[in-house]
């Protein structure tokens, strides 16, 4: 019987920023990679493996002989690269392509600069994994996954050894890390010892990791001294310098059959998911705006010439490290949040601009007519499906008296002036409904009308309490501000409880969990809600009518601007809170009236069924609850979207969205607070973010809430513009999709060229095929989506290529 052993994986785990600002984690990742090249040179049989691309670039940029000589330890096949991606990001909270990106930036830069990609993906100190990450590590040349957390008292595993699958059917044989990933700079005969007990049949081979990390360090040559000492113990399992690469070479020739895990792995340091609303909001809007812009970037180029941007990748960077776990799960240092908005800052500006350059071009060529006193308005879809949504621009000049607006085919679209951001000039923001085409553009015109009087439009019926249009009623209590009816007049059914205290109810959770909430799964210890002083209607008119709940607790304020729109079945909520509470949550909830119920959640690139117990659950931007209509028997269901938040959580058939989490900055357990001492508290002052209220007959997948939510987050683009000739039309689509459950994530230009890539992913589980058109460029490609396929294609500029399907790093 051949003797069992253990791969002994010299790491250090590096933390570029947490209890500490990025400055100095860029020195430890000099020290560390030096450290590990000098046990190099000491130990010929020594091997180190180390991840993110971010680390390589500094050291190429800064200190090129190490560089150099880092280069030399890979091709030699000593020192092994890992990971895959720029950085070892949270790995619930950036969007799916967000992770794709982490891929593509970080493979091309390891192949272009070491001739080598990553075969293992390593996060191994991410507090959770979301369920659809083994379909992106695939496609993204990784078939094995090397992760820690959820430790086993938190998510019970068949082993340590299992294939990770998602639901597209895609699996990764994945490691859960023994114990921990880094150890003390002495002898190693405790950690050896207690990973040595693990290993148990049919496994006789596991991996070991070792070296100082957090804060860097790597090996020490204690640590390697130790090792030979203890392989020579005969009671011992035989000890072997490794890699994770080699590691999993080596069990690949064994006959084992691994168990099957379906499922997300979680959880970890649940508080992550709501704590520091700032970044996360930031984080939302950075890549929302950069995929925005760079689909538009690339019809430009191939409509008006406009160059595509080459600085889009620097943008990408600066958010990809954003999402670094101790960044974006909100637990660093408070001083680590002003560098974080610098990229942020830098990134947005880049999206911003390059939009603009975009947008501007395209108008300026479409053929606008002359007309004394027209103002054209265009409005650009960055979406892959033809839809509705309120459109609000600022303008000069005020309303005038027989003001009409128009459509591109001189129809009358109903509008109103609200309330400008501005109290000086003469301004006034316009807000109308716009009905745009697939991934284009439509042309509307405000004017002075000679001979066409302003069509009349009823406005939906609204008072101080309650707002209804033809599809739904909703009421206000005006005592407590909350909704006390959501009446769905099709079906004559209410869609929350009315004997559970009311929706949109904002209830105040005692917390006094660390930063990362460390084992508190739920938060449930209600101390009070807060009460509305001011329960008012503040808009009115024929596309819109808005109520403003105001509310208090303590020394706190919340702001609510419900909207009901004339022609839209879904109900907009514009929050601002101004938190001035410690060791306390603000959790929104709606209890709902629905029996039979399932619940599911937004994930990357997917969505995920969740039991209903209370539990905090990480999401993107929705949430749905649905089952059957309570007394009516039919199935129904509300969804609930938000524009910056990412945490959840479901019991006794109430829904809340977690807004905020006032902790510490960096307070990790069992370090108890001083009674009195001074501390800087999270998510203080005034902040904003927007969510939807949507429900709906039959199920989510049949009433469109992926697409909901996206057009919530990715919004419409509108530029004032004037009159010109031009080749464009007035109204123009340049990409469709027939199918609705399948939808473009990103397009782009080609990282090695100006090919087209095109990214789509089929968003509810159901075999499809469909068919992706381009009109202007005379190209359908016809595909066949698996359930929760992902998908990207190569589309030459030359019209005589032809298209290919790539994987995520377009090879």
């Amino acid at each position: 019987m051949a003797k069992k052993k253990l791969h002994m994986i010299g790491n250090a785990h590096l933390d570029p920023v947490w209890l500490w600002q990025w400055q100095e984690g860029f020195q430890e990742v000099k020290a560390t990679f030096r450290s590990a090249l000098d046990r190099m040179k000491e130990s010929d049989d020594f091997l180190f493996t180390s991840s993110s691309a971010v680390y390589y670039e500094w050291i190429e940029n800064n200190e090129p002989a190490m560089f150099e000589e880092i280069r030399e330890r890979i091709k030699e096949g000593r020192w092994e690269i890992v990971g895959g991606w720029w950085i070892q990001p949270d790995c619930n909270i950036p969007n799916g392509e967000s992770f794709v990106r982490q891929g593509l930036y970080a493979q091309r830069y390891f192949h272009e600069k070491f001739g080598v990609t990553a075969k293992v993906g390593y996060n191994v100190d991410s507090f959770g994994h979301f369920g659809m990450m083994p379909q992106i590590l695939k496609k993204s040349g990784m078939d094995y996954y090397v992760m820690m957390r959820p430790m086993p008292n938190e998510k019970g595993l068949p082993g340590r050894l299992f294939h990770w699958e998602s639901d597209d059917g895609s699996q990764v044989l994945t490691f859960r890390i023994m114990f921990e990933y880094c150890t003390w700079g002495k002898e190693l005969d405790n950690h050896v010892a207690r990973c040595a007990g693990e290993l148990r049949e049919p496994v006789d081979e596991l991996m070991c990791f070792y070296g100082v990390g957090n804060h860097g360090g790597g090996p020490t040559k204690e640590n390697i001294a130790s090792i030979r000492r203890l392989n020579e113990d005969p009671n011992m399992p035989e000890l072997v310098f490794s890699t994770p690469n080699r590691f999993f070479d080596a069990i690949a020739e064994k006959d084992v059959k691994y168990p099957v895990v379906h499922d997300d792995l979680q959880h970890h340091a649940s508080g992550c998911y709501a704590v520091h609303s700032e970044v996360k909001k930031l984080n939302r809007k950075s890549e929302n705006l950069l995929m925005a812009a760079e689909k538009l970037s690339a019809i430009a180029e191939r409509v008006t010439n406009q160059p595509y941007p080459k600085d889009f990748i620097t943008a990408w960077k600066g958010v990809l490290f954003n999402q670094f776990h101790d960044i974006l799960a909100g637990t660093s240092i408070e001083p680590a949040y002003e560098d974080a908005r610098h990229l942020y800052g830098e990134a947005l500006a880049i999206a911003d601009r390059n939009l603009n350059y975009a947008v501007q071009s395209l108008s300026w060529n479409i053929d606008i007519e002359e007309e004394q006193g027209m103002k054209p308005i265009v409005v650009f879809n960055p979406h892959s499906w033809d839809f509705q949504a309120n459109v609000e621009l600022e303008m000069g000049g005020g309303v005038k008296e027989g003001m009409i607006l128009v459509d591109d085919t001189g129809n009358q679209i109903a509008f109103q002036a609200v309330q400008s951001l501005a109290t000086a000039g003469g301004r006034f923001r316009l807000s109308f409904i716009a009905d745009l085409p697939s991934m284009g553009y439509r042309v509307y015109k405000l004017r002075t009308a000679a001979n066409e009087a302003r069509i009349q439009i009823s406005p939906v019926k609204a008072n101080d309490y309650s707002m209804e249009n033809d599809r739904f009623r909703i009421e206000f209590d005006p005592a407590t501000g909350f909704i006390s009816s959501l009446h769905d007049k099709k079906l004559a059914f209410e869609v929350f409880r009315p004997e559970n205290g009311g929706a949109a109810r904002p209830v105040v959770i005692e917390d006094k969990s660390d930063t990362w909430s460390h084992n508190v799964f739920h938060f449930n210890k209600v101390i009070d809600e807060f009460k509305a002083v001011s329960v008012k209607r503040v808009e009115h008119g024929p596309v819109k009518s808005v109520i403003r709940v105001i509310s208090t607790y303590g020394s706190s304020r919340l702001i609510q601007d419900f909207t009901m729109y004339r022609e839209l079945d879904y109900i907009d909520v514009k929050v601002t809170v101004d938190w001035r509470e410690q060791f306390k949550m603000l959790k929104l909830v709606f209890p709902m009236n629905l029996v039979f119920t399932r619940q599911t959640y937004e994930i990357p690139y997917g969505f995920k069924e969740r039991e209903h117990n209370g539990e905090e659950e990480p999401g993107q931007s929705w949430v749905d609850y649905g089952g059957i209509a309570r007394d009516k028997g039919v199935p129904y269901g509300c969804s609930i979207m938000n524009d910056a938040k990412y945490s959840y959580s479901i019991m006794n058939k109430e829904l809340a969205i977690t807004v905020l989490r006032s902790a510490i900055y960096a307070h990790h357990d069992p370090v108890v607070p001083e009674e009195n001492g001074h501390y800087t508290f999270i998510d203080q002052g005034i902040q904003t973010f927007t969510y939807r209220i949507m429900p709906h007959e039959g199920n989510w997948e049949e009433a469109g809430t992926v697409k909901r939510a996206q057009e919530l987050i990715q919004r419409p683009v509108s530029i004032i513009e004037t009159y010109h000739q031009g080749v464009l039309p007035q109204s123009n689509s340049f990409l469709t999709v027939d199918k609705d459950n399948v939808i473009v994530g990103a397009m782009k230009n080609s990282e090695d060229g100006d090919d087209l890539i095109i990214r789509l992913y089929e968003t509810t589980k159901t075999a499809t095929q469909a068919a992706i058109t381009l009109p202007q460029w005379g190209r359908t490609i016809r595909a066949n989506f698996g359930p929760c396929e992902i998908k990207t294609f190569r589309i030459p500029k030359a019209a005589d290529l032809p298209v290919s399907e790539v994987n995520m790093i377009e090879w």
